[in-house]
This record gives C-alpha cells, structure tokens and sequence, in this order.
C-alpha cells in the first residue's frame, strides 16, 4: 500500500512538472455540461519515458514492462484531480476515468524491439514494444465499445443504481470481454444487465505489417527463400486513418494474444506512429568523386559515362545508353513525400527484341530504394476480401504498385496484358490514384463506397513492336508502331525511348560474346580498358542523388516553357495533335533528374536541353516530326569510346541547342524577349 501511495505521489509531481494538469483541465472543458453523461469518459496522457525515469525510476519501470499497472496509477491520480478541482460534475467513480498512456519513444535498446521477421509465437508479457513494418493491408474504419455501464436486476443491491460496474476496453481484449450477457454483480452475484444508453463508441481499424524484407520476393532477383508473417495492428480513436498502404512505419504498442475460440492470434495494440523516412547516404563512392572532379567543366559527362559504364553485367558498354540513362532518370527522380506530391518518371521501352532490355530493366529495378516487379498472376493494384477478426468489414490488400510506393513498379510486356488491364493501367497513370469499389451489402455497409488511394510510384514497361507489323515505321513522319498497345496508353506513359534492333554483325557479336563471358566468368571484367564502377557504387549514387532538393534556374525554366509553347502550336498547325499540361511536368522532371543525376541542386540550362531531347523523341515515336529536327537518338548521337567521343557529344548537342533555340523564336512568338541566343 504504501509503495502504490508513492508511486502516486510520483504521478503527480510528473503530472504537474509536465503540464499534464493543464492539459487535463483543458481536456475536461467539453464534459462541464449537465446534460452529458457517459459510462466513461476517455483522457489522453502523454507520457515521455525519460523524463519519468527521472522523477520515479521505479515508475518509469512499471510504465516500460507494467503499462496496465501504470494506467490504473495514473488513473486513480486524474480521477482524485477531477473530483478535487470540480472538473466534471458527472464522473462519480474512478471507473468512469479512462485513461489513455501515449508513451513519446522507448529506450533505443533490443529488449524493446520487436522484429517482424521473427514475431514469437508463444506468450509474452504484455508490455511496450516498437517494430518497423510495411503497410500490406488495412480495413475501413468501424465502431467498437469503448465503455459500458452495467446495473445489477436485484433492486435491493447498491449496484442497481451509480456507476459501479463499468467494462472498459483493455489491450488484446476482444468486443465480447467489453459487453456480454453473462457478468455477475460483485456484491451479490445476481446477473448484470447492461444499461444500453450510456454504452460509448469508439473507432476501430485493423492493418497488417509485415517486414519490408518481404518484398524481396517481388523484386526481379528473387534469392530470398525465408517466408515472413505479417501481424495485425488495432489502431482506435485517433490512430484511425494515420497509416498508408505502401508505407513503412515504426509502431510503439502492446503485443497481445487474442482468444478467439479454437484460435489464438497474435495481435498489437498500436500505442503510437512515426512515418519512416529511407536514410540517404550522404556521400558518394570515391571513384564517382574522382570522376565528378573530372568531368566538373562540361555538364553533360558525368552523366553519360554513368549511362556508358551502367548495366556492364546485362549489356556490353556502348548499347541502350539511352534506356540506360532513362532508367537511371527514372531512379533518381521517383520518392515518395509526406506532403503527398507525387514524384515520379514513368517509362515505356518501345523495341523488337524484349528478352535483353527486361533483363537490363529488371538489374536497374534493384537500385530502386523499392522496386516491385508484378507478377502475372497477383493483383497490380489493390483487392478487397472481408476482414477475418470478427468486424466483418472490408479489408483492402495492396497491389504491386501501392507496394511500390517510393520506388518502381515493373510490369514487363504490356503485350502479355488484356484490354480491361491496359485501360486500367492507363487510368492509373493519368489520376496517379487507384480507384476501389466497395459493395455496401457485402461488407455490412448502407450504402457502396468508392475509393481514390494515392499512388506514389514510377511505372516501367515494354512493348514489343514487332508484334503488329501492320504500320512500318515511317522515316518521315518518325513514328514507330507501338505495337499491341493504343497511343493513348503511350501518352499516359509520358516518357518513350525506341530501342531498334542491334545493327550489324559486329554488334551481334559483342552482346553474345558478353553474355557467354558473364555465364561463365561472372567474376572477371571483360572491359578493361573502361572504367568499372560496383552495383554497390552505384546504388549509392543513385540513393544520394534522389535526396537531393532542387529547383529551376531561370535559364532552364524559359527553355522549358518556350519548348512547350512552341511545341504546342508547331504541332497543333502541322498535325493536329494537342500538347497537354503533362508534357511540361514531363519536361521538369526530367530537367530536374538529370541535374540530380549529375549531383547539382540548381537546375541549369543544358539539364532543360537533355529534357527537351527526350521529350521530343517521345513525342515524334508517337505523332511524328515537327518543325524541331534532331537525330532519333539525340542524347547520344555517337558512340562513346573514349574522350575524344564525348568531345564530339558536347559539341553535338551544343549545335542541337541552338536548334531548340531557333525552333522556339520560329513558333513562340515573344521568346527572344526571354531567352538570349547564345
């Protein structure tokens, strides 16, 4: 008795210190009036963990490794500071108190974590641990009791009236341990009968975490032969609707085993939230230094010896350098953001020849800090099933793309896909939300629902051209058969590179010649006169890149918009084909990933040239040629050996310049007032 009455004491002097007092007086205020009157009333108390170690250490423990004996303090202490300051009229016993601990952090030590890779399936006590997990699925939000006020059918027994039965509801406790029809009075052991008007509701909602390792086995390498078992996590009342599917969070809560008979579940009472945010590293390898230092004077080399030396496992140097440096692009620019802005670059491969850039696509997928590759027989966006803890409501499991938030969404060949699948994909690439329906009489709702969840991800995808050889390209036009895929998808793509088939027998001979090399001697380079840097050199490179907060000089924003203005009317004369407002987003994000790729945060002009020239080259393999006349392969219109190569580049592109610029003074009147030809 007499260590419960200091460990009071203790509450309160932490109470006051805190300002946990104030809040519970401001907490009180919409319970002043008469006319409420509840079975319970619900106080949230924050509790931070090393500032009551400081004040009571024995406290502290029993708020660590007791929290139900912790509440039932800290209960008791607000009760006696309601009753003593008048707070609320109504609450008459300390059972009508309840109280909520919401613990700031835990010790940053094993015993308080709990790894979702080994959940243990025997029993534990019931104390507060943290684990990190992905969101793979979650229900609607539903109503569970609260609290209820119970009166004993004996007239003759003081609990008959008063509040001196009240069920409240306790972590791992299901709906039947709140409100049943078979509890017994205290006093004289009659039967309880529950007075129905006081009972008080709360939100509800179930998600399930599981270990982000577990998407290893939708990534393009699948090595990993562990399985993982996700776990449900309560969230009620204001933890309802603070998670996403497709994210990653730190959870602090109770583990508790359910009983549901014949079953026993392993559930966690969620305590509090914290979005994570991927840690970037915050350099670079030294060979990309030296090679940064190096190249420092001319804005377009670091660059395309990334794309020249990238993907040396898959494709000899030299071949897909501008699928290469698309996907790197592409890499840099997809994150996802808590303010819900979507970042992304999706990218469509446009070839004859699929096997050898699936396989390029699926290395590049493993530098994403998330890369999903679907698969053929799981769901691509979200699907819905009833929930199996007893609500019965609708529980929405993540497809490939919400799985992929922050990262890549690999499809593969969109020839493999049916008409209904293309449309929806083409939806989903146009809203950058995923759409749901939920029947109402099937899930216990009144009426259906339809939902828009955010999609925060890049799409990569292939498209075979030789599959309809019913349009033959067209050396005027420029255009390219899209194959068994309609150009409105192609639009919704917005970024489209071609990649022809390897010309002659020279080229034929060099990708065979370095496939059989990798099979048989994986460990020994075959190009050693080109620089070499790791998979690990560049995972880190791309990692640093997209952490990287960038914005538009006014030199690369004029180019930008007098290419659009100009593009928009040249096009709208000669064809007939309107350019939309995703063009400029297209434009800007390319602008932006390359001055991220190349390590600058101020986008500069020749980043808006290299957009500018993917942009054009998509929209000519779509609706032809305009009044803009550049090689098919503009960003790299010769190959790279050596330096004298990339002297030859930059002196290519410089002339490529300047033709944007005099396509902008022909076709947007009013440029030269803001653009300086050089």
């Amino acid at each position: 008795m007499a260590d419960t009455l200091s460990l009071k004491e203790s509450v309160l002097v932490y109470l006051d210190r805190s300002g946990g007092l104030q809040k519970l007086t401001e907490d009180c205020k919409p319970f002043k009036n008469p006319q409420h009157i509840v079975a319970v009333y619900r106080f949230c108390v924050r509790v931070n963990p090393s500032d009551l170690i400081e004040v009571d250490p024995v406290l502290g423990d029993c708020v660590l490794h007791d929290p139900l004996r912790a509440t039932a303090l800290f209960q008791s202490v607000c009760f006696l500071a309601i009753k003593t300051l008048s707070l609320v009229e109504n609450i008459h016993t300390e059972n009508q108190v309840n109280v909520i601990l919401k613990v700031t952090h835990l010790p940053p030590f094993p015993e308080y974590t709990m790894d979702l890779s080994s959940i243990p399936c025997v029993y534990s006590p019931m104390r507060l641990v943290s684990m990190e997990g992905l969101v793979i699925a979650m229900t609607r939000v539903t109503k569970y009791t609260q609290g209820a006020r119970f009166l004993c059918i004996n007239d003759d027994c003081p609990c008959s009236t008063g509040f001196h039965h009240i069920r409240v509801h306790s972590p791992g406790a299901t709906e039947s341990a709140t409100v049943r029809n078979d509890f017994s009075c205290m006093i004289c052991s009659s039967h309880l009968k529950e007075d129905v008007k006081f009972r008080v509701l709360g939100d509800k909602q179930l998600v399930e975490l599981i270990h982000v390792k577990a998407l290893d086995a939708l990534t393009a390498n699948q090595q990993n032969s562990l399985r993982y078992q996700s776990v449900t996590v309560f969230l009620r009342d204001d933890l309802c609707n603070s998670m996403r599917i497709g994210q990653l969070y730190r959870v602090v809560g109770i583990p508790a085993h359910v009983h549901q008979w014949p079953d026993i579940t392993c559930s966690v009472e969620a305590n509090s939230i914290q979005l994570l945010e991927p840690q970037c590293p915050h350099q670079i390898s030294a060979s990309f230094q030296e090679l940064l230092k190096a190249t420092a004077r001319f804005p377009w080399r670091f660059t395309a010896i990334l794309a020249h030396c990238f993907g040396l496992e898959v494709a000899p140097p030299g071949l897909y350098n501008t699928l290469k440096l698309a996907l790197l692009l592409s890499l840099v620019q997809t994150r996802a953001d808590t303010k819900d802005t979507c970042h992304n670059l999706d990218l469509l491969v446009v070839t004859p020849d699929t096997y050898i850039l699936d396989r390029l696509m699926a290395y590049s997928l493993s530098l994403a800090c998330r890369g999903v590759r679907h698969q053929a027989t799981g769901e691509m966006f979200a699907s819905v099933s009833r929930d199996e803890h007893g609500a019965g409501t609708a529980n929405i499991h993540a497809g490939s793309a919400l799985l992929a938030t922050g990262g890549i969404c690999m499809v593969g060949d969109l020839g493999y896909y049916k008409k209904d699948r293309l449309d929806a994909i083409q939806s989903v690439l146009e809203n950058r939300a995923v759409s749901i329906f939920i029947p109402g009489k099937k899930y216990g709702e009144d009426a259906d629902q339809q939902l828009s969840i955010p999609l925060q991800c890049s799409f990569w995808a292939l498209t075979d051209s030789s599959q309809r050889p019913g349009r033959v390209d067209s050396t005027l036009l420029g255009t390219v058969d899209m194959g068994p895929i309609p150009i409105q998808l192609a639009d919704a793509f917005g970024l489209v590179v071609q990649c022809k088939d390897m010309v002659g027998e020279q080229a034929l001979l060099t990708q065979a010649v370095h496939t059989l090399w990798q099979a048989v001697q994986p460990e020994e380079s075959l190009y050693t006169s080109f620089r070499e840097f790791s998979n690990q050199d560049y995972l880190e490179l791309v990692a640093y890149a997209q952490s990287l907060q960038v914005e538009l000089s006014p030199e690369a924003e004029k180019l930008i918009h007098g290419y659009y203005m100009a593009s928009r009317r040249a096009r709208t004369q000669s064809q007939g084909v309107k350019m939309s407002v995703a063009s400029i987003k297209l434009l800007v994000s390319l602008a932006e990933a390359h001055c991220k790729l190349c390590l600058r945060t101020q986008v500069l002009e020749e980043d808006a040239v290299i957009a500018v020239l993917f942009c054009e080259n998509s929209v000519t393999l779509k609706h032809g040629s305009s009044g803009l006349v550049i090689p098919p392969d503009a960003v790299f219109p010769c190959e790279l050996g050596d330096v004298d190569s990339l002297h030859r580049r930059d002196i290519t592109l410089d002339e490529l310049h300047q033709n944007i610029l005099h396509f902008i003074y022909t076709y947007a009147p009013g440029a030269d007032k803001y653009i300086t030809e050089e």
